[in-house]
């Protein structure tokens, strides 16, 4: 089942998701505005005034756009979303939940801070040799372990209704929700083992080098599934959500949940693709990720299907005949829905970049370069957030008892196609040069004078980043009138149905955890245990420290 409730958020609730809203959206016009800065300085546009370099405005750009932004407003999704199916948070969920809340803000607060002071200018992987200030790493490790918190909030809800509920299936959006978080905890012990046992004691001083190898790999254990940490919540709106703004059903819940259950298993073990080139990994251990990667597909093909058939039903619903005739009944004008069908639209073509990313033979072309950045845009940068727009015009105005109104809904509109052409300029033209070769990570006084065709690439893409900002400065506007100046009134939690007799075929076994997460180590111990001794037993001389850029 769905989750259908009649159950409405108390105040309390309300404030909790709200929290991290307003952080996130702070992020994204701080992030977004560094971006810009980066962009208009990579093509020779604008100096930096001093005191500033390229480095801080990138490393800003990433660590408040795909963390910050990302973690805050999917914290504040999923924690309205699984009070508003099981009946309300509990008061020990609402306690995790702002405990996460707080260490998050601290920790990014910290984080920032040793970016602006140039202690932390070591972009949002913040790879060894290069040494950031021990308080960035601790920053960094506050805000993983306030979404643990978070995570630990919805499995108290969790549980709390499965014990009320014995031989029911839960909520979908619930149980969505808690595999997301589950991704999140395997995924993150990765990058906490890194900071906590190689990077906190090397910039701390206790250690006088690193074992860079084993540092990268943590680091991509966690690196990859954190993109479907992003996308996951994406894919909750589209299966749970999208279907009520469109007046339909969910699809099929037990290919729902399914869905997810796949993408604990199979996005885990896949880091060393984005290793390929780095010689201190066998290959045959890279080719078992590359084909673990590959798999990975499966669960996203199957959204695909769930959605598209989504349409078609609603389609015929509504008189549409033919193969794509149900393009022409869909409400086009409705930002809600726009937002994120543009977004699903770039994903399609980010999807078919990553597997040049991911296939060793076209890795040896774009690796390192600009097509990377370019990819890395589409995924998170467009499908990810025009998705978590689309739900901000509903979510916000039901969390203030406030109204989405036609003017902010045209303006929302503006904003879906501004932001695609904007990101459609700017990845293009890092997809070209990438294929020229320019390299991403560098400033433009870096590699001036190198090729003198990079140039004009250069400012396309500032080009496009100018029109993004614009998207982001629509976005925060409107943003701002859904927390606080919008009518007041009522509006609808998008919350779809699904079929009751379909719901009563989804097969118990999806929830048995234990199932899946013992699958999921298995995998993970196959993929990662023989490589890791390996890089231990055969550790190269640690590399001396990089203080900065």
């Amino acid at each position: 089942m769905s989750g259908k409730s009649a159950y409405e958020l108390t105040p309390a609730e309300a404030r909790l998701s709200m929290a991290h809203f307003y952080v996130a959206f702070l992020a994204l016009f701080i992030g977004g505005l560094a971006g810009l800065t980066q962009a208009l300085q990579r093509a020779g546009l604008i100096t930096l005034p001093g005191g500033i370099n390229y480095y801080q405005v990138l490393t800003a750009h990433g660590v408040l756009l795909a963390l910050v932004l990302t973690t805050y407003f999917i914290i504040g999704f999923l924690l309205a979303g699984v009070a508003k199916t099981t009946g309300g948070l509990t008061p020990g969920a609402k306690r995790f939940g702002w405990i996460g809340f707080w260490l998050m803000t601290v920790g990014t607060t910290l984080t920032t801070i040793m970016i602006l002071a140039n202690e932390g200018t070591v972009l949002y992987t913040f790879y060894a040799p290069m040494k950031a200030s021990p308080w960035f790493y601790l920053g960094l490790t506050l805000v993983v372990v306030g979404s643990w918190c978070s995570g630990i909030a919805v499995f108290i809800n969790y549980a709390h209704w499965k014990k009320n509920h014995r031989g029911q299936m839960s909520p979908l959006f619930a149980f969505l929700t808690v595999a997301t978080f589950i991704l999140w905890f395997v995924a993150t012990l990765g990058v906490a083992i890194e900071v906590l046992f190689l990077l906190l004691p090397w910039s701390f001083g206790w250690t006088d080098t690193i074992n860079v190898m084993l540092s990268r790999t943590l680091f991509w254990y966690f690196g990859h599934p954190l993109v479907y940490f992003w996308l996951m919540p994406a894919y909750i709106a589209w299966y749970v959500c999208l279907p009520k703004i469109l007046g339909t059903k969910v699809f099929s819940d037990s290919l729902a949940r399914m869905a997810f259950v796949l993408f604990i298993i199979f996005s885990v073990p896949v880091g060393f693709h984005h290793q390929l080139l780095e010689p201190g990994i066998s290959p045959g251990w890279k080719f078992l990720q590359v084909f673990l990667t590959m798999v990975v597909v499966v669960p996203s093909l199957m959204t695909a299907f769930s959605l598209f058939a989504t349409f078609e039903s609603v389609g015929h619903q509504k008189g549409a005949k033919g193969l794509f005739g149900w393009l022409r009944v869909l409400p086009w004008g409705d930002a809600r829905f726009l937002a994120p069908f543009v977004g699903m639209v770039f994903f399609i073509i980010g999807g078919a970049t990553g597997i040049v990313n991911a296939s060793n033979q076209l890795n040896q072309v774009v690796h390192n370069t600009l097509w990377v950045a370019g990819h890395f845009h589409l995924p998170v940068g467009t499908t990810v957030a025009l998705t978590f727009f689309g739900v901000g015009y509903w979510l916000i105005p039901y969390l203030t008892k406030r109204v989405f109104t036609p003017l902010m809904n045209k303006l929302a509109v503006a904003q879906a196609i501004i932001w695609a052409i904007g990101m459609l300029i700017m990845s293009t033209a890092m997809h070209i040069g990438g294929l020229m070769g320019i390299p991403r990570r560098t400033a433009f006084t870096d590699y001036q004078g190198m090729a003198a065709d990079w140039i004009p690439l250069q400012v396309v893409m500032a080009i496009g980043g100018v029109i993004l900002f614009i998207g982001i400065v629509l976005e925060v506007i409107i943003m701002l009138n859904l927390m606080f100046f919008a009518p007041k009134g009522n509006t609808e939690f998008q919350l779809a149905e699904a079929a009751a007799e379909e719901a009563m075929r989804t097969p118990p076994v999806l929830e048995r955890w234990g199932v899946w997460l013992a699958i999921t180590a298995v995998l993970v111990v196959v993929a990662y245990t023989v490589p890791i001794i390996d890089m231990i037993q055969n550790a190269p001389p640690g590399a001396p420290p990089i203080r900065t850029w």
